[in-house]
C-alpha cells in the first residue's frame, strides 16, 4: 500500500524551518523564523505548545528530554522537554549556528556555524568542548556517526569533510558541492545523514543525486538518482532500520529509496511546490514529517506498509517484478502515483527503463540476497554506457593493511590579516590598529570601505567604493593599502591610497602576474610589502616603485610592519596533534638592510593557532595565540619570546574572548575589545576598547617577594625598547626612562630589605649585583645599620668592582679622543692603568672615606631626605652637630625612599645639561691604612674661606707641617678646575650652598671636551707629585702654593711619560 500525503498546515511564519520527533514518537517538534519552537501532539493539533527561544531559530534537535536549538543570537540553547524551561546556553559562536544534532546516545551535541567552526559539546558539562577548524566558508550541516567516532560536515566552500572526533583532525574531504558565500546563497542545505546502527554509509545530497560513501574506505560506492528529479536535493534522512533513505528537494519533491536495491519506491509532490527544508523519520518508521520554507508542516503516512511490501517483494523472485505487472502497467498507461493498483516499485516508464538493460531482458537481482553484514560492503554499482545502472556482486574481503597509530598531522593555518575579522562577514573590520579603523561593507545596498583615523590631525575620514572587491587592508600614517584576490577573469590587484603625498596623484594600482594572489600585506615607513601565493614577498615604495623580491620557505600566515621593521610569519612544516609549525622572520629595511630573526620557530600554546601578530606602539614584535597568551620579543635575551599576559584570566566565561587591537609598552597597556560569547566584535554599534594590565607568569605572585620580582622584571622587559629606539636613531623619552630605572632600583632595594629581614644574606648579594653603583651604597648603609657586618663586607667588595667598572666605562667613552692623540700616548695610558690597579687593591676603609663619600653627596641626598652633613662612615655611629651629644643618627634609608620629592641622581641619570653624568670621586684614595684611620678628621685644605671648603673640618685641626704637606691627599683634575672656577660659579649663583656649587661644577666640568679634561688631570698630577714638592721651598705655606698656582702649571714633570703627554697636547 503506498503512503498517503496529509494536507499541509500552517506552523510558523515564512522562512526557514526544521522538524524532529521525540524519542517515543508521540510529539512533533518544529521551529521557524518567528523564534518559536512548537510541540505538536499530532498534525491535527490546533493548539500546539509554543516556546519562544529567540528572534529566529535555525535548527532544532531533541533527545533524552533535552531540546537543543540554534538561535539567531549566535548561541546554542538547551531547554527541558516537554516543559520548555530554559536550561542554559550550551555554546556560543561569533555568528549564528546553522545546524545542530545529537549523537545516538544523546550525550553530545554537534553544531556548525557561519564562522567556519564546528563544535562538539558535552550535554552534561558544556565546558567540555571540541572545536573543529578547517572550513573556509560557513558550515551548512553536521552529522555524528552512531559510534561517536567521526563527524561529517558540509560547507559553503564546496567541501564535505569527515573529522575524527578524538584527534580533531580531518580524515577525508570531498570537493563535490557548489561553492557559495553564505548559507542564504547556498544552492542546497546539504543535510548529511549517517546510516543508523552500523554507520556504514554516509549519505550526501549532491545536486540532483544522493551520493553514498563507505565508512571503511571513504570511497564513493553508489549514487541514488531519478529521472523525474529536476530540482536539487536539499535534505536526506535515514529510516530507523537503515534500509531506506528519504529525501526532499528544492522543488518540493519527496522521494524514498530502497538503498540496497537502489530503487526509488515512492515519489510525492508538495502540494504547492515549496522547498522542503526539514525532514524527520518517526522512530517506528511509519511516518515522515517534513516542513517547507513557507513555515508549513506536512506528514507522509503509511510509510511502514510501503517498506514492508518492498521487503516482501525482495524476498521473492525479483524477475517477477519485471514481467506481467510491468507490461500491464505500461499498456494501461497509469500515471497516478497514489493508485492502489500500481505496484510501488513500478511507478512509471522511466523507472522501468532505469532497471531494464538495453536488450529488454531483466537482470539477475540475486546479488541483493547475498549481501549481508559480513560482506565488505554493499554491491558495487556502476554506470553503463547507455546510462543505465548495473549491480555487480560484492568483492571479497580486502587484504588488511597496517594502521598508523602515530601523531596525526594538523591542518595548516590559513593566512590572515592581524586586526581584521573573517572575510565572510558582510560588515567586518578589515583593519583595526593604532592608527585607525578600516571597515568593509558588502551587502545588497552597498559595497564600500570606510577609513577612520584615531587622530584626525593625520587625515580626515574617507569613504571608498569597493568596486574591485578588496578583502585585505592595512593602514599607516602615510597610506591605505588594499588588495583583492584574483579570479578566472581578473588578476589579483594591489591598490595604495597615498594620502600623505604632496602631489595630486595619490593612488596607484598594481596587477600581480596571472595565477598569483595576495595572501598578506603590510605598510611601513615609506614602504609596502605583499606576500603572495607564489611563496614570494614583493616590496614596493609607498609611491609605487617596485623594489626587492625574495622567496619564503613556506606559505605565509601574516605580516606586520613598523618603521623600518618587517615581520613575516610563515609555515615551517607540518604540525602534529593540533600544533602549528610556524617560523618567524624579522628584517630591517633601513639603509643597512639585515635579517634580525632568521626563521626561528614561533612559540605557541599547545593545540593553538596564531590569532594576532604585530608590533607594539614602540616597535617591539608581539604575538597572541588562540589560547589568549600574549608573548613579547625580548631583545636583551637573544630575541627570545617572553609571555607577558594571558587574556583568558580576565574572561568571565569560557566562551568569552578578547580581540586585541594594540599593545603599548609605555604605559604598559594591552588594548582589546571584549567579545561576549564570540571571538570577533560586531562593527555596529562601535565596540568599546578595554585596557588589560600585563602580568608576567611568575611563581607565587600572591606573596610580597613574588609580586616585587614580577614588577621588577616586567619593568626591565618593557624598558628594552629605549635601547633599541636610541640605537636606531629615534628620540626617546628620557624622563620615562629615568622613572623606569628609578622604579627598578627601588624594587631591588625593597627586595634587599625583605631578604635582610629573612636573613637571606646570599640572596642580598645577588640582588646587589643587579643594582647600580649608587644604590649599592644605600644597601651597604642598610646592612651596616642592620648589624650585618659580613654582608656589608661582601657588598663593599662588590661596590669596589662596580666603581672600577664605572671608571672603565668612562674611559671607553673617552676613547675616541685618545685615538686622535699620537701613538706615544699609549705609554701614558698604560701607566694610568697600573696606578688604577694599585688603587683598587686598597682596603675597604680607604674606599669609603673617598669614593663612596663623594658619591654620597649627589646620590643619597636625592634618594634619602636627610640633612646635608659631612662625610659618613657606614661602619661608625656619627655624632651630628645639630643633635645632642652622644645621640646616634637613626634615619632609615628605606623610610624616605618613596617620600623624596627630588629626583634621584644615579650614575645613569640625567644632568641639567641633558647628559648622563658619570660621578667621579672628589678625592683619590690615600696610600696607606694609617692615613685612612685619620680620614674622618682630615679635610682638604683650600685657599678660600672656611665656608667654601668641600667638607667641614673638625674644630681642632693640627697645623700643617712639611710632613703633612708631603703626605696629604693629591688633588684631582676636577678639584683643580673647581678651585679656579669657584668664584665664577658663585658669581652666577650667589645663593648656592657648598653642595650646589659642587653639583654645578661637575655639570660644567662634564661639558668640557675630553682633551681639556685630560689636560686638567695631567696638571693636577704634576701639581701633586711628591718629588716635585720636595724641590719646593719647605717654608712655603698652603696659601702661597695656591697663589703660585700659575707658576705651578708652567712646571713640567720630569718623567718621560709626562713629557710625551705634554708634547702630544702641544702638537695639537
Amino acid at each position: 500500500m503506498p503512503c498517503e500525503r496529509k494536507p499541509m498546515r500552517y506552523g510558523h511564519s515564512e522562512g526557514h524551518t526544521d522538524v524532529c520527533f521525540d524519542d517515543e514518537g508521540k510529539c512533533i517538534v518544529t521551529c521557524g523564523s518567528d523564534g518559536d519552537v512548537r510541540i505538536w501532539e499530532s498534525l491535527d493539533d490546533d493548539d500546539p505548545k509554543s516556546i519562544n527561544v529567540g528572534e529566529k531559530v535555525y535548527s532544532v534537535a531533541l533527545k533524552n528530554g533535552k531540546l537543543v536549538t540554534a538561535v539567531s543570537n549566535n548561541t546554542v540553547q538547551i531547554h527541558t522537554f516537554p516543559e520548555g524551561d530554559p536550561d542554559g546556553i550550551l555554546t556560543r559562536f561569533t555568528t549564528n549556528a546553522n545546524h545542530v544534532t545529537f549523537n545516538s546516545s544523546g550525550s553530545r551535541v554537534a553544531a556548525g556555524s557561519s564562522d567556519f567552526i564546528v563544535k562538539i559539546v558535552e550535554v552534561v558539562d558544556s565546558s567540555q568542548q571540541k572545536t573543529l577548524r578547517g572550513h573556509d566558508a560557513p558550515v551548512l550541516s553536521v552529522a555524528l556517526d552512531p559510534s561517536d567516532e567521526f563527524l561529517a560536515s558540509s560547507s559553503c566552500d564546496g567541501s564535505v569533510t569527515v573529522w575524527s572526533i578524538e584527534s580533531q583532525t580531518q580524515v577525508a574531504q570531498w570537493k563535490i558541492l557548489q561553492k557559495s558565500s553564505d548559507v542564504s546563497n547556498a544552492k542546497s542545505l546539504c543535510r548529511l545523514a549517517w546510516q543508523p546502527r552500523s554507520g556504514k554509509l554516509l549519505a550526501i545530497p549532491v545536486d540532483l543525486t544522493i551520493q553514498l560513501y563507505d565508512r571503511n574506505t571513504w570511497t564513493h560506492v553508489s549514487t541514488l538518482s531519478g529521472d523525474l528529479i529536476s530540482q536539487v536535493v536539499n535534505v536526506v534522512v535515514w529510516s530507523p532500520c537503515g534500509k531506506f533513505l528519504a529525501a526532499g528537494t528544492i522543488g518540493g519533491n519527496l522521494l524514498i529509496w530502497d538503498v540496497e536495491a537502489k530503487l526509488c519506491i515512492e515519489r510525492q509532490k508538495h502540494e504547492k511546490g515549496f522547498t522542503v527544508c526539514g525532514m524527520a523519520w518517526h522512530p517506528s518508521g511509519g511516518r515522515i514529517a517534513y516542513t517547507d520554507t513557507e513555515g508549513c508542516l506536512g506528514l507522509l503516512e503509511g510509510v511502514s506498509s510501503l517498506s514492508s511490501s518492498s521487503t516482501v517483494q525482495k524476498t521473492n523472485d525479483y524477475d517477477d517484478l519485471f514481467d506481467e505487472d510491468d507490461d500491464r502497467m505500461l499498456d494501461e498507461g497509469m500515471s497516478d502515483s497514489r493508485s492502489p493498483v500500481k505496484k510501488p516499485i513500478m511507478e512509471d516508464d522511466d523507472d522501468d527503463d532505469d532497471l531494464m538493460p538495453a536488450t529488454g531482458r531483466p537482470r539477475n537481482r540475486g546479488s541483493f540476497l547475498d549481501d549481508d553484514d559480513n560482506s565488505q560492503g554493499m554491491s558495487t554499482l556502476i554506470k553503463e554506457e547507455d546510462g543505465s545502472s548495473a549491480i555487480l556482486p560484492a568483492v571479497g574481503p580486502a587484504v588488511s593493511r597496517p594502521v598508523y597509530e602515530g601523531p596525526m598531522p594538523t591542518q595548516p593555518q590559513r593566512a590572515f590579516q592581524p586586526g581584521s575579522t573573517p572575510v565572510h562577514l558582510m560588515h567586518r573590520f578589515m583593519m583595526w590598529n593604532s592608527v585607525g579603523i578600516v571597515r568593509g561593507y558588502n551587502d545588497d545596498q552597498d559595497n564600500a570601505i570606510d577609513v577612520e583615523f584615531h587622530d584626525t590631525a593625520i587625515h580626515h575620514a574617507m569613504h571608498l567604493t569597493n568596486t574591485l572587491g578588496h578583502t585585505m587592508a592595512d593602514l599607516s600614517q602615510e597610506a591605505v593599502l588594499l588588495a583583492c584576490e584574483g579570479n578566472n577573469e581578473l588578476a589579483s590587484k594591489i591598490q595604495c591610497l597615498h594620502f600623505s603625498c604632496w602631489d595630486t596623484h595619490k593612488d596607484w594600482i598594481v596587477d600581480l602576474p596571472k595565477g598569483e594572489d595576495v595572501r598578506a600585506l603590510c605598510l611601513g615607513q615609506g614602504w609596502a610589502a605583499v606576500a603572495t601565493s607564489a611563496l614570494m614577498v614583493r616590496l614596493f615604495s609607498v609611491g609605487g616603485v617596485q623594489k626587492e623580491i625574495f622567496s619564503l620557505p613556506g606559505d605565509v600566515v601574516c605580516m606586520a610592519g613598523h618603521g623600518e621593521q618587517l615581520l613575516i610569519v610563515c609555515h615551517r612544516g607540518t604540525g602534529f596533534d593540533g600544533d602549528q609549525a610556524l617560523g618567524i622572520q624579522l628584517l630591517q629595511l633601513g639603509h643597512k638592510r639585515r635579517q634580525v630573526i632568521h626563521g626561528e620557530p614561533l612559540p605557541l600554546s599547545r593545540k593553538s593557532y596564531l590569532a594576532w601578530m604585530d608590533f607594539t606602539a614602540e616597535g617591539t614584535p608581539c604575538c597572541i595565540d588562540s589560547e589568549g597568551v600574549v608573548r613579547m620579543l625580548n631583545r636583551t635575551l637573544g630575541n627570545m619570546w617572553t609571555p607577558v599576559c594571558n587574556t583568558r584570566d580576565s574572561c568571565k566565561s569560557k566562551s568569552d574572548h578578547y580581540w586585541v587591537v594594540g599593545v603599548h609598552e609605555n604605559p604598559q597597556q594591552l588594548r582589546c575589545i571584549p567579545c561576549k560569547g564570540a571571538r570577533y566584535p560586531p562593527t555596529l554599534p562601535r565596540p568599546a576598547v578595554a585596557v588589560l594590565p600585563f602580568n608576567l607568569l611568575y611563581c607565587q605572585t600572591t606573596t610580597e617577594k613574588g609580586q616585587m620580582e614580577e614588577q621588577y622584571w616586567r619593568s626591565v622587559l618593557f624598558q628594552n625598547h629605549y635601547g633599541f629606539l636610541s640605537s636606531s636613531g629615534y628620540e626617546i623619552d628620557s624622563e620615562g626612562q629615568s622613572r623606569a630605572e628609578k622604579e627598578q632600583q627601588e624594587l631591588l632595594m625593597k627586595m634587599f630589605a625583605l631578604s635582610c629581614k629573612l636573613e637571606r644574606e646570599f640572596r642580598c648579594v645577588e640582588l646587589a649585583e643587579m643594582m647600580t653603583h649608587s644604590v649599592v651604597t644605600l644597601a651597604i648603609r642598610y646592612a651596616s645599620r642592620s648589624r650585618r657586618m659580613a654582608l656589608a663586607q661582601r657588598l663593599s667588595e662588590l661596590a669596589l668592582e662596580k666603581a672600577s667598572q664605572c671608571q672603565e666605562e668612562e674611559q671607553e667613552e673617552e676613547e675616541p679622543a685618545y685615538q686622535r692623540l699620537k701613538s706615544n700616548m699609549k705609554n701614558v695610558n698604560m701607566e694610568k692603568q697600573k696606578k688604577l690597579k694599585k688603587k683598587r687593591n686598597l682596603s675597604v676603609e680607604f674606599f669609603f672615606d673617598d669614593q663612596i663619600t663623594a658619591l654620597y653627596f649627589l646620590c643619597v641626598t636625592a634618594c634619602v631626605t636627610a640633612s646635608r652633613e659631612g662625610r659618613v662612615n657606614p661602619f661608625k655611629v656619627r655624632i651630628s652637630s645639630s643633635s645632642p651629644a652622644g645621640q646616634p643618627r637613626t634615619t632609615n634609608v628605606l623610610d624616605s625612599m618613596t617620600m623624596s620629592s627630588r629626583k634621584p641622581a644615579p650614575i645613569s641619570g640625567t644632568s641639567k645639561q641633558g647628559k648622563a653624568p658619570v660621578l667621579k670621586p672628589l678625592a683619590p684614595k690615600p696610600k696607606s691604612k694609617m692615613s685612612a684611620s685619620k680620614g674622618n678628621s682630615k679635610k682638604l685644605e683650600d685657599s678660600q674661606s672656611e665656608a667654601e671648603k668641600v667638607k667641614p673640618a673638625p674644630a681642632a685641626t693640627p697645623p700643617a707641617s712639611a710632613e703633612n704637606i708631603e703626605n696629604r691627599k693629591p688633588k684631582t683634575g676636577f678639584q683643580l678646575w673647581l678651585e679656579e672656577n669657584r668664584k665664577s660659579i658663585l658669581a652666577d649663583n650667589p645663593d648656592f650652598e657648598e653642595m650646589d656649587v659642587i653639583k654645578e661644577g661637575m655639570g660644567r666640568f662634564r661639558t668640557l671636551s675630553a682633551e681639556e679634561r685630560l689636560n686638567w688631570t695631567e696638571r693636577a698630577k704634576g701639581d701633586s707629585d711628591p718629588k716635585k714638592r720636595k724641590r719646593e721651598d719647605e717654608g712655603q705655606v698652603d696659601e702661597q702654593m695656591e697663589s703660585n698656582e700659575g707658576s705651578t702649571k708652567k712646571k713640567k714633570p720630569l718623567d718621560t711619560s709626562a713629557k710625551l703627554s705634554a708634547f702630544a697636547f702641544n702638537k695639537e
